[in-house]
C-alpha cells in the first residue's frame, strides 16, 4: 500500500503591483516594461526556503484585448522565471487569465486559478497565503478557502479586508519572516 502524498501549502501572488511594479492603468506588454517590485525577490526566496510552493495568479486581459500576444506574455514570464531562478526564487506555477472581463470562469475573484494550481501542485489551501493589491485578489483567496491574506496597498480603496495590510512590497519579507511558519 502506497502512502498518501503530503500536501504542502503555497503562497499565491498577484503579479502586477505585487511581483512587479504596477504599470498603472496600462499593461506590461514586453520584458523591457517589467520591473520587479522592491523586496519581492527576497520574499519569494523566503517562501521557498520555508517549504511553500509559490504560485502567480494574474489577470492579463491585454492578451484578450489584442494588445499583446500569448507568446509575448509567455516571454515575459519565461524571463521573469529565469531571473528569479538566479536567486532561488522561481515560481512553481504561473496561472494567467487572459480573457476579457465577463467572458470566462477564471477571472478574479473566481477561485478557478487557485483551485487549478491546488490540483496540479498538491497544495493544502488551508495552510496557504495570498498576497495581492486589489479587492478581487483578496476575494479570490476567500472564495478558494485560502485563510491568510496580505494586501499591498495600491491606489484603490479597499473594500474587502485582508488579514495583513502593508504599505509597500519592501515590508513583505519582514512580515513573512515573522509570521510564515516553516513547513
Amino acid at each position: 500500500m502506497s502512502a498518501t502524498p503530503t500536501l504542502r501549502p503555497a503562497v499565491f501572488f498577484d503579479r502586477d503591483g505585487v511581483v512587479n511594479v504596477s504599470p498603472g492603468d496600462g499593461y506590461v506588454l514586453c520584458w523591457e516594461a517589467f520591473h520587479f517590485a522592491p523586496g519581492i525577490i527576497e520574499a519569494l526566496a523566503l517562501c521557498r526556503e520555508r517549504g511553500y510552493a509559490t504560485v502567480v495568479v494574474t489577470s492579463q486581459q491585454g492578451v484578450g484585448k489584442g494588445l499583446m500576444t500569448q507568446e509575448a506574455l509567455d516571454d515575459v514570464h519565461a524571463r521573469m522565471q529565469a531571473e528569479l531562478a538566479r536567486h532561488g526564487a522561481a515560481f512553481d506555477g504561473i496561472y494567467a487569465c487572459t480573457h476579457l472581463a465577463g467572458s470566462c470562469t477564471c477571472r478574479k475573484p473566481s477561485a478557478e486559478m487557485i483551485l487549478t494550481a491546488q490540483s496540479e501542485h498538491g497544495i493544502d489551501l488551508t495552510r496557504s497565503w495570498l498576497v495581492g493589491d486589489h479587492d478581487r485578489d483578496i476575494q479570490m483567496a476567500i472564495n478558494a478557502g485560502v485563510p491568510r491574506t496580505v494586501r499591498i496597498l495600491s491606489h484603490h480603496e479597499p473594500k474587502v479586508q485582508a488579514e495583513f495590510t502593508l504599505a509597500e512590497t519592501t515590508e513583505l519579507a519582514g512580515l513573512l519572516r515573522e509570521r510564515l511558519p516553516r513547513v
